[in-house]
């Protein structure tokens, strides 16, 4: 009956983490996964969103991922931003850099997410596949939205 009760449990919180996304990232983690994303900045290239706009507006910020999930994106997402969700990086990356024929390793690819969080962990995934010119994005996407910046929307 417990096992019933907890399986219920489970997956009403994950029904409401999929119809919900945003309210899955709002929440209070514990400092285990605090800790992960900050190791895990230290270990990919980085850069604020001044920086990023500057890159942004020079057309030298590369390919850019947006890696939140397709709602969180139709929602608004910086013009030109392709969206390939954090969890399916690993896998769709390819297309995008020239797989089969023409791989690129090296292609200049900033990644950002609503808190950068997620794009610092899908940054150290694609570093560690070997790709060699990945940024992440280290910006709150809505002080983006909330400095006038360009967004555009599906």
């Amino acid at each position: 009956m417990l096992r019933t009760k907890t399986s219920f449990i489970a997956a009403a919180l994950l029904g409401i983490a999929v119809l919900l996304p945003g309210y899955a990232v709002a929440q209070n983690y514990p400092p285990s996964v605090k800790q992960l994303v900050a190791e895990t900045k230290k270990q990919v290239k980085t850069m604020d969103m001044a920086a990023f706009k500057a890159a942004f507006d020079k057309k030298a910020a590369g390919l850019i991922v947006d890696v939140r999930e397709p709602g969180e994106y139709a929602e608004g997402f910086v013009p030109g931003a392709i969206n390939v969700p954090r969890g399916l990086i690993e896998f769709t990356i390819w297309e995008h850099i020239g797989f089969p024929d023409k791989t690129d390793m090296n292609k200049q690819i900033s990644l950002y997410c609503r808190t950068g969080g997620r794009c610092a962990l899908a940054a150290k995934s694609l570093q560690d596949l070997g790709l060699t010119n990945v940024t992440a994005v280290d910006m709150v996407f809505e002080n983006w939205v909330k400095a006038g910046h360009p967004v555009a929307k599906k």
